[in-house]
């Protein structure tokens, strides 16, 4: 864990090319399934007004695609949780219809027990295998620090993230950071506003207009008396060029391991 906190650390005090189309629109707050629940969750992110051109050489087309994944989660102990991202897909894009853009795998280790806790953090990993359509490399990673703090009834989480395509070195590195400020109605419902962003390489930033920035507005539910679903709601606004103008997002999520409904 002093490990992690050091990583967190370093990767702040960092001062990635734009973003292509995700599959995951979320900020990681640390929390997992307990040991031996299995979990689905469904995100599903639609782009009524976004990019045009693709980001590399026959790269999906950003706007009026459909782009998402199913996510299947296991709880394996209070501070690891193993992920499986399949199938990574995307829909009505203009330039390649549906397809299925691969898969990942996730390995995330956090503080056990992250919402009992005023300061939580965490370290997700994962490893992806892509379409050439989907990412201009068939393998990818990411590195995700988690940092986060629990000031009830606000909630303050900042995700450092780092990707690569294993090309160029240390400075390759892309950073692509996301944020997150909710206030917690009740237990139920919460409302936020997060934000992503692009900037490019470690090693020289692409100019502002053609970095990524979006701003969020995002509601979370959990319904126990409607099959038990987390639900995630939200809607992002392009803030320079380089970013999709308008996206929505969804996620719907359920613990696997209840066989049927209890209020």
């Amino acid at each position: 864990m002093r490990a992690m906190v050091l990583i967190v650390i370093g990767l702040i005090a960092v001062p990635v090319t734009t973003l292509a189309q995700t599959d995951e629109i979320q900020v990681y707050d640390a929390e997992i399934e307990p040991p031996g629940i299995f979990n689905l969750m469904v995100h599903t992110n639609f782009t009524p007004d976004g990019r045009t051109i693709p980001v590399f050489p026959g790269a999906i087309i950003a706007n009026d695609s459909v782009n998402g994944a199913a996510e299947w989660a296991y709880g394996v102990t209070p501070w690891l949780e193993q992920g499986l991202y399949l199938p990574v897909y995307s829909l009505y894009s203009a330039n390649h219809g549906t397809t299925i853009n691969g898969f990942k795998i996730r390995e995330l280790f956090v503080r056990p027990h992250a919402h009992e806790h005023t300061f939580f953090y965490g370290l997700n990993f994962e490893f992806s295998v892509n379409k050439d359509y989907w990412e201009s490399r068939t393998i990818t990673s990411e590195i995700r620090p988690i940092i986060g703090l629990h000031l009830h009834p606000w909630d303050f989480i900042y995700n450092p993230i780092v990707d690569t395509d294993y090309t160029g070195g240390f400075g390759n590195l892309q950073y692509n950071p996301a944020g997150r400020i909710a206030y917690n109605l009740s237990s139920k419902w919460a409302v936020a506003v997060e934000e992503y962003d692009g900037f490019g390489p470690l090693r020289r930033f692409v100019p502002y207009q053609q970095q990524f920035h979006e701003a969020w507005a995002v509601m979370d539910h959990y319904s126990p008396k409607f099959l038990g679903l987390n639900v995630e709601a939200g809607i992002g606004f392009g803030l320079t060029p380089g970013s999709d103008k308008i996206t929505l997002k969804l996620m719907l999520s359920r613990n696997l391991n209840a066989h049927r409904w209890r209020p």
